[in-house]
């Protein structure tokens, strides 16, 4: 099987996951409110669930969004330039793309691996909160953001087309 293919496969993965989180904590967040306004009696950590969950869904999503090209990209100017520069600046791009994740794992790995040890958690209220899943999402989708963009730099440099692909 190739990059390309587990590329895809993990991304897609993770984005339904991503969605079944989000959608599940729509329903935490709307047993709260019920709760909240019509018991007087709130889901209590509601809060420290819901803070935690952003990070893990943007993470999950992530490498989806980059596979499926639809991070934000400024082409005003590209567009202009003739195919072959188009390409190169891409290819620039995605780069710059994969060194930026790869700063995050190198900055936020020690941290990560400390959270898991030291058992760290987040929110003092009624309810705690593990921080290292949090931690933990972070890196393995940035460990997949930096895959996605290798192969849609490779992608653009060589052109191959796999059958299948996002």
């Amino acid at each position: 099987m190739s990059l390309i293919k587990i590329s895809d496969i993990m991304s897609k993965f993770m984005m339904v996951i991503a969605a079944i989180w989000a959608f599940g904590l729509a329903f935490l967040i709307l047993a709260n409110i019920i709760g909240r306004s019509v018991f007087d009696s709130p889901v209590y950590g509601t809060a420290e669930i819901v803070a935690t969950s952003i990070v893990i869904i943007v993470f999950l999503q992530v490498g989806y969004a980059i596979r499926s090209q639809s991070m934000l990209r400024a082409d005003f100017l590209i567009i202009h330039l003739p195919y072959s520069i188009q390409r190169i600046f891409l290819f620039i791009g995605y780069l710059l793309g994969a060194v930026f994740f790869l700063m995050i794992i190198t900055g936020g790995w020690e941290e990560s691996v400390l959270s898991y040890i030291e058992d760290e958690f987040e929110g003092e209220g009624a309810l705690r909160v593990p921080s290292w899943p949090a931690r933990w999402m972070v890196m393995i989708g940035s460990t997949l953001a930096i895959i996605n963009y290798i192969v849609l730099a490779y992608i653009d440099v060589f052109k191959p087309r796999p059958s299948g692909s996002l």
